[in-house]
């Protein structure tokens, strides 16, 4: 897998805000790009997804909270807002290219992965 890079994780308080950037490789018109979380001791979770269609779909966990886009420098970014310790976890992001939407991408199908940013929540 190609290399992504993510900036932005760090630590905030309970109910705090931080933003998250992802950038490495040209993204183009057709993609599907995504952000995990991975928690010790739980599994991976796809929280935020976007297709070059500008659709967007959340993790019922983060839905209302959390804000994926991408820019026309080829940054992909999630706002998380209202941020809780349950929120703890190291953030990767994901990208596969050629692709309509999100539909039929697996977690397997992302072609380049971040190597992830921690996030810490206090409270």
């Amino acid at each position: 897998a190609q290399q992504l890079m993510e900036s932005g994780g760090g630590s905030a308080q309970d109910g705090g805000s931080l933003k998250l950037a992802c950038r490495g490789t040209y993204i183009g018109r057709r993609f599907c790009a995504a952000w995990f979380r991975q928690a010790p001791g739980k599994e991976r979770q796809r929280v935020a997804q976007i297709d070059g269609s500008g659709n967007t779909q959340y993790a019922d966990s983060v839905k209302g909270r959390f804000s994926i886009s991408v820019d026309d420098t080829d940054t992909l970014y999630l706002q998380m807002n209202a941020l809780t310790p349950d929120d703890e976890a190291t953030y990767t992001c994901a990208l596969e290219r050629g692709v309509g939407s999100c539909v039929r991408v697996g977690d397997a199908d992302f072609y380049f992965w971040g190597q992830g940013t921690q996030v810490a929540v206090s409270s």
